[in-house]
């Protein structure tokens, strides 16, 4: 395993330089934001109040208006007609939350309708056969609606054709060279449940008979929380749907949304990105992993309040075991990992289950810093869950031998797929090679980008209050990192129920008082670390809340030892 010391590279932007002290934070302001490409008055204030996302149009996050127009009207055709409608959804979070934003509105717009979500195992990802015969047995529609999934689906679109059932597709994924025959709303500017969110929205400025913009206003929580958990980009578009969606949030009266936080242990007043992604999301995802993912769509959508508290304890309880299984299969991984030099790694296993496969890819990346493939393999069929690291597309690598998959989906940093288990060993090959020869020493260096060289005087609360004019803080938004040279620790203990976390108090020359610090899964430097042994930090500036009281903190992101 690669050493703590040896896992980034450090990329400083820009030093603070010997600015007076009093114009210190306009200058690390202007020296920001300068460094996310915003150097015009209008860019700045763009991205400091970006467009309310009931505001946003068609061409704001690349929706093509003609194919809206279509999908608006064939929706519409459907609910006023009484049609039996099917809200097909995917099983993530962003799929569910999706599911539910379309689900809902429809419902309020006086439809038939009725969300479906496949089982993984089961049916798979997407559309499918099976899937289509389930809902065409229990519910016989005449229009699908995909969200979040389907744009990679022609030959599942045909079959739904041939039985008469229209399907509109509502997607964020790469688009593939053959694209199904039917109406498609589309764009990679959003998030899966962002795209369903925007057709909702016009859906609803378009109904005459039914006034219900403030209930899609409301749902712009549940957008919210997909578009943060799909870990898309927070510009743009998406920045808007963040923002915004994080402030209905924190004043919601969802039933279900308050329970699933309440579960969770976050308070809804001061909801933010890394609660998301890190408490709520994994919790929606654990029942398409491991159970069904309709509850959670459920939970999202019901007004019974007991009801919501018994879904969310059932969600919390699935995590729980999620996280377990995550943890035994990554321990199982490292015992066959079979050759560590390689640049992808490839593993598979008969006892992996599909639910977590793309988890355990994600941690093996993380850990050996390179592309990783986790494989469930199946008696005829296996699935496989791809992540990456920046400089690999992991989904156009993996589309590059087609010909030896069954199908193929994802984002250049996550994919998954489907092959003959008989073809696994040459596809195997296939992509370590094609990792070899575009993977070079330098793609492979866990680089950490620090924004700005400050003296570790200018971390103050008014300094932190400027910075979280950013936020939403999320991928392609990410929060400010500092770096401050020659520092003390002054002080430094282990703790966490394992003792991986450090934490530790921070002192410099010309420093009044040291600052509190801590560092997560960092216990491998403690024993290096001396009070008359000066270190480099990188961090971010944190406020840290606990039972009433406010107190700045460094979140480490790493430290050099001499």
């Amino acid at each position: 395993m690669i050493s703590y010391e040896a896992m980034k590279k450090w990329l400083i932007a820009n030093k603070a330089g010997d600015t007076a002290d009093k114009d210190l934070e306009e200058h690390l302001l202007a020296e920001l934001l300068k460094g996310k490409g915003l150097d015009t008055k209008k860019a700045v204030e763009e991205f400091l109040h970006p467009i309310k996302a009931m505001e946003l149009s068609a061409s704001d996050v690349g929706i093509d208006p003609s194919e809206l127009r279509e999908a608006l009207a064939r929706i519409t055709k459907a609910v006023k007609e009484k049609e039996s409608i099917v809200v097909y959804a995917d099983y993530d979070a962003d799929g569910i939350t999706a599911g539910a934003v379309m689900w809902e509105t429809l419902w309020k717009l006086g439809a038939r309708v009725m969300p479906y979500i496949p089982h993984r195992v089961d049916e798979g990802y997407g559309l499918s056969t099976k899937g289509i015969d389930a809902v065409r047995e229990q519910y016989d529609p005449t229009l699908i609606i995909t969200v979040d999934h389907g744009i990679t689906a022609h030959e599942k679109v045909a079959y739904a054709k041939k039985l008469g059932i229209d399907v509109i597709i509502t997607d964020h994924h790469v688009k593939p060279k053959k694209l199904p025959d039917c109406t498609i709303v589309h764009t990679t500017n959003l998030a899966g449940s962002g795209v369903s969110w925007f057709v909702a929205k016009e859906l609803a400025r378009e109904s005459t008979e039914h006034r219900i913009e403030d209930g899609v206003e409301d749902l712009l929580a549940l957008a919210a929380l997909g578009t943060i958990a799909d870990l898309v980009p927070l510009i743009g578009p998406n920045r808007s749907i963040a923002k915004y969606g994080l402030e209905v949030m924190r004043r919601t009266r969802r039933v279900g949304l308050n329970a699933l936080m309440t579960d969770a242990g976050v308070t809804k007043e001061g909801i933010e990105t890394y609660m998301i992604s890190h408490m709520l999301a994994p919790r929606l995802n654990a029942m398409g992993r491991l159970e069904h993912a309709l509850d959670a769509l459920r939970l999202l959508c019901t007004s019974d309040g007991t009801k919501a508290t018994l879904l969310a304890q059932k969600l919390g309880l699935t995590n729980k075991e999620r996280q377990q299984l995550t943890e035994d299969t990554v321990v199982h991984a490292h015992t066959i990992l079979p050759d560590k030099s390689k640049k992808l790694i490839f593993i598979a296993h008969e006892s992996y289950n599909q639910g977590i496969i793309g988890l355990v890819a994600g941690k093996l990346a993380e850990e050996y810093y390179r592309p990783a493939i986790v494989v469930s393999i199946g008696d005829g069929f296996s699935k496989a869950s791809a992540r990456s690291i920046p400089g690999f597309n992991i989904i156009d690598a993996i589309r590059t031998f087609s010909d030896l998959l069954v199908d193929a989906g994802g984002h250049p940093m996550a994919a998954g797929f489907t092959v003959e288990t008989k073809n696994l060993g040459k596809l195997q090959k296939k992509l370590e090679a094609l990792a070899e020869k575009e993977l070079d020493e330098e793609k492979l260096t866990r680089v950490l980008k620090v924004d700005m060289e400050i003296p570790l005087t200018a971390v103050k609360e008014t300094l932190w209050k400027k910075i979280q004019q950013f936020a939403p803080f999320g991928m392609g938004n990410f929060e400010p990192v500092f770096a401050s040279r020659g520092v003390t620790v002054s002080d430094v203990r282990l703790i966490g129920a394992t003792r991986k976390h450090l934490k530790l108090k921070i002192l410099a020359p010309d420093l009044s008082a040291p600052l509190d610090a801590i560092g997560f899964s960092m216990a491998g430097v403690y024993g290096k670390l001396k009070p008359d042994k000066p270190v480099d930090i990188a961090y971010t500036i944190d406020m840290n809340e606990w039972n009433g009281r406010r107190q700045l903190q460094l979140k480490l992101k790493d430290i050099l030892v001499p």
